[in-house]
């Protein structure tokens, strides 16, 4: 079992490092947290966690207006076709030891996360303090690089600082320069690479403030609303963009208020009459329970996908 959130921050406090904590509604998004922490001191991160083919992962941990390649991060680190693509959900507990929305650069701290590397913004050194999840996305801290730095040490690890968007040539007279940045290790899953893989195809190319997703992709669900492809994979094709909670309320709305208008029949009303309140909802509650949860799914795959990037649409207040 990996660390909790409370054994982290008890871990910070014997390293004497100096944090502020925030506690607020669990956050599956950039844009959502700040709503929450966007104006106290300290710079929004968004972090990804990666793989590549050869099952190497990555945390990629940057602030939150920093534009991130995927495709140019690829070539930097000399992977070849193919390249560093979205880890799926289940290496998340398995590697990380960490729920969705979760990613942080404090996994490094579970034993299970050893092999993975982790990336860093150089970025954040220039900010005063920067703000992480610490293992659990109901709660964000603020701290400096330099602490992040002694934490990061005293777990063995040597921080490694990366400017994220330069974009360098590579070639045969230029290597890539983050080579020595691949892990050593791969990590062998095979419970994990039997299942369908939670890609997200709008995050893999690049992770900027211009992705626009057309669709989600996500793991294969028995649903009406899906269409299976070869790799058993479900491209979900939403009616309106999943990525606007207001919409996304609108949607079960119109749902339950056109099913509701269907039930409420002259044959309703005279068969049931005072229990027709208690008819109704039954016949609500079991004909929209799979629609509904099929929505929710889209919603929480989009909400993976745009997290990323949603904070380069906000810049955070400072005190």
């Amino acid at each position: 079992m990996g660390y909790t959130k409370e054994q982290l921050l008890s871990r910070l406090q014997e390293l004497r490092v100096d944090f502020t904590k925030y506690e607020h509604p669990a956050v599956l998004t950039v844009e959502a947290q700040a709503m929450y922490v966007g104006n106290v001191e300290g710079a929004l991160s968004k972090n990804l966690f990666l793989k590549d083919k050869k099952q190497r992962f990555y945390i990629v941990s940057a602030l939150a207006n920093t534009n991130v390649d995927l495709k140019v991060l690829s070539q930097r680190l000399g992977l070849g076709k193919g390249g560093v693509r979205m880890a799926p959900e289940e290496a998340l507990g398995e590697i990380l030891q960490v729920p969705l929305g979760c990613v942080t650069p404090f996994a490094v701290i579970n034993e299970s996360a050893r092999h993975v590397s982790l990336l860093l913004d150089q970025g954040f050194k220039s900010q005063k303090r920067c703000i992480f999840h610490p293992l659990s996305n109901d709660t964000s801290i603020a701290l400096s690089a330099n602490d992040l730095d002694n934490f990061l040490r005293s777990v063995g690890r040597d921080p490694l600082y990366v400017d994220l968007e330069a974009n360098p040539k590579v070639g045969k007279d230029q290597p890539p320069d983050l080579a020595a940045l691949v892990p050593s290790d791969s990590i062998d899953l095979p419970e994990i690479s039997k299942k369908a893989p939670s890609s997200q195809s709008s995050v893999e190319k690049k992770i900027s403030a211009d992705v626009k997703p057309n669709a989600v992709k996500a793991k294969a669900v028995k649903t009406t609303d899906a269409v299976k492809t070869k790799d058993k994979t479900a491209i979900l094709q939403p009616p309106v963009s999943f990525s606007d909670p207001g919409q996304f309320v609108e949607e079960i709305l119109d749902k339950t208020s056109a099913l509701l208008l269907s039930e409420i029949t002259e044959e309703s009303i005279q068969q049931h009459g005072g229990n027709l309140g208690v008819f109704v909802s039954d016949n609500i509650r079991k004909r929209l329970s799979s629609k509904l949860k099929n929505l929710a799914i889209i919603f929480k795959n989009t909400s993976y996908t745009e997290g990323f990037h949603a904070g380069t649409h906000h810049q955070p207040r400072r005190q």
